[in-house]
């Protein structure tokens, strides 16, 4: 099966088992409190993070480098506010956890190395087959 389609199905159900559980242990008021509470501090935050990766962004590119990591954060930071907006207790720790610096780190470090790791791979399957060789010339000096 399509893990998108399997995603798509499965995090709804995990949200409403939330909902009920947490509901019904707090209160269905406070529960729904607490989602528009995380849904504010989390936007906030965001803004906040997404405004210290543009200026560590532009750093880097006064010294002349590439803002890759700023790249990936930003875009990272963009999928933790959508999962922040979107009602519900996992997407809430999902983007949070996004949100955070330190976090957001050990995922980049995860990503990168299952793709290095795919790309070691691809390099050793390639047909490559090494060698030397030398100009030869023959009675007459022209060259074979």
């Amino acid at each position: 099966m399509n893990t998108v389609l399997l995603l798509i199905i499965l995090i709804p159900i995990l949200e409403i088992y939330l909902f009920i559980k947490i509901g019904s242990e707090i209160g269905a008021f406070t529960t729904v409190s607490l989602i528009f509470l995380t849904a504010i501090i989390g936007v906030y935050y965001v803004r906040y993070e997404g405004l210290n990766t543009l200026k560590s962004g532009v750093t880097q590119l006064y010294k002349n480098q590439m803002p890759l990591f700023e790249l990936m954060s930003g875009a990272a930071l963009a999928i933790a506010a959508i999962l922040l907006i979107l009602p519900g207790f996992a997407t809430d720790i999902l983007g949070f956890l996004i949100i955070f610096p330190f976090t957001r780190r050990l995922v980049f470090k995860l990503i990168t190395k299952k793709e290095k790791d795919k790309k070691d791979e691809v390099q050793i399957k390639d047909d490559l087959i090494e060698g030397e060789f030398e100009d030869k010339d023959d009675e007459n000096g022209k060259k074979l």
